[in-house]
């Protein structure tokens, strides 16, 4: 199951020191994983993953779906903000996937590609000065069977210029068919070691909190943290735009918002957390709920042209 390796990630992070930077490789079996705002019947095939014996799972930061088998392997860096360094981190993995004579390049914020074909997703998660950044590397994935549990909508791979999942991801074996998961790891180990200019050393068993362990475990296999809580829509909004998609959905009874569901792709997952709070209450007008929407504290430029991307997609609809 994948929630014990997901609950160990969520541990590792609230223990890491304010010197250290960790490096944590794992893998899970037949499982989506779902961005921490997403919807997850819209992103996969959850009847039919299951009954394969499958999970679905949701993670703690933002960002998209993505599909987990033993041909994959993920990797999490964990630190401090002091020590936190996205393109450091980065490094550790371009200089692994170099060893083996690949050209791989950072693309965007999130992805790293080997001539334009994704084989690493990433994503980021911060809670207080504790940070980290995590994501796949396709190996040996078994890609028909991503293509067929992940549901990516066309205005997606529209925007990306492409026309289907397979089209847009690698396996790194299809490159260099020397490459297995084990020789990955270790050459992942030597690369933070070279990145880093330090001897790793390992964390024990012994040095973990096996309640603690339980208690996170439980937290990420309980369905409602998975699946979510639908709510009775009555009005449904949705749009891509440059920072990712969104789905609102709203439920309106005597002319109030009395609850709202965001989802959403995007990698800012804090900004889309805030808002069915901030909706909620507020009557069922595009003005008053676009005003509502300029209220939430916005930490920096992008947050505020996300908001107002929101903003503008309900003013759009004129009720």
């Amino acid at each position: 199951m994948p929630f014990p390796n997901m609950a160990l990630e969520e541990y590792l992070l609230l223990q890491v020191g304010p010197d250290e930077c960790i490096l944590y490789l794992w893998q899970n079996k037949n499982t989506v994983v779902i961005g921490r705002n997403q919807n997850c019947w819209k992103e996969c095939r959850v009847a039919q993953l299951e009954e394969s014996g499958g999970y679905v799972a949701r993670r703690l930061s933002g960002g998209g779906a993505v599909f987990h088998d033993t041909g994959n392997l993920n990797f999490t860096f964990l630190a401090r903000k002091a020590a936190y360094d996205v393109p450091r981190q980065t490094e550790v993995i371009l200089r692994a996937v170099s060893s083996f004579g690949i050209d791989a390049r950072r693309s965007g914020r999130n992805d790293i590609t080997v001539d334009g074909r994704k084989f690493s997703g990433n994503a980021f998660y911060q809670t207080g000065d504790r940070c980290y950044h995590h994501g796949t590397i396709l190996i040996n994935a078994d890609i028909p069977m991503l293509s067929h549990y992940l549901h990516v909508s066309a205005e997606k791979l529209r925007s990306k210029g492409v026309d289907s999942v397979k089209s847009r991801v690698v396996n790194l074996c299809d490159i260099n068919p020397d490459i297995t998961v084990e020789k990955m790891k270790a050459r992942l180990i030597t690369a933070f070691e070279e990145v880093y200019g330090v001897t790793p050393e390992p964390i024990g068993r012994d040095e973990i909190n096996q309640a603690e362990l339980e208690r996170l475990t439980q937290k990420f296999s309980d369905d409602t943290w998975r699946f979510g809580r639908p709510i009775p829509f009555t009005c449904q909004l949705e749009k891509r735009f440059a920072w990712g998609e969104i789905q609102l959905q709203l439920h309106v009874h005597g002319g109030q918002i009395v609850e709202a569901a965001v989802f959403s792709d995007a990698m800012n997952a804090e900004l889309i957390s805030r808002i069915p709070a901030a909706l909620q209450g507020v009557f069922f007008s595009s003005d008053l709920l676009s005003e509502a929407l300029g209220q939430i504290s916005c930490a920096d430029e992008a947050e505020r042209d996300m908001t107002s991307d929101i903003k503008n997609l309900i003013k759009e609809q004129e009720f």
